[in-house]
């Protein structure tokens, strides 16, 4: 796992590595990837290092998601090939996440674009009512 000494996005954030940024504030920054699924694709960090969502002050968390939502309605105006949006944000290294600083990717779609997601073997099984109403219960419980 990356720390803060050796984490990309906060050398970013220092200075020590350039970006093409299209936001910052005093809570987040928003730049673009450099290995972009389409052209526009944004990430939106915070700007205190957290490895985990989890981690995130709540105020922070939420202005990353207002950051996102400003992105899309740019991306949306017609400065890049934008159909539509995807959200991004992966929690852990067995969801994908390859840079252990909280970051949302924000990213436009359109037809013909060649991505696309892969789902698991249980998609599309429907759990009975009373199991999901367990597993709610849990949930409920622990927020």
């Amino acid at each position: 796992m990356n720390t803060m000494d050796n984490c990309i996005f906060c050398q970013i954030l220092a200075g020590k590595i350039p970006s093409s940024c299209v936001y910052k504030d005093e809570l987040c920054t928003a730049f673009l990837d450099i290995g972009p699924i389409n052209t526009g694709h944004v990430l939106v960090i915070p700007n205190e290092h957290s490895s985990f969502l989890s981690g995130l002050d709540p105020e922070t968390g939420a202005q990353i998601f207002r950051v996102a939502q400003r992105v899309v309605q740019a991306l949306r105006s017609g400065v890049v090939q934008c159909d539509g949006v995807n959200l991004y944000l992966a929690d852990g290294e067995v969801a994908g996440q390859e840079v252990f600083h909280v970051h949302l990717h924000v990213f436009p779609r359109f037809v013909g674009d060649g991505f696309r997601l892969h789902f698991g073997p249980s998609r599309g099984h429907q759990p009975p009512k009373a199991e999901l109403d367990a597993v709610a219960d849990r949930i409920r419980a622990a927020i």
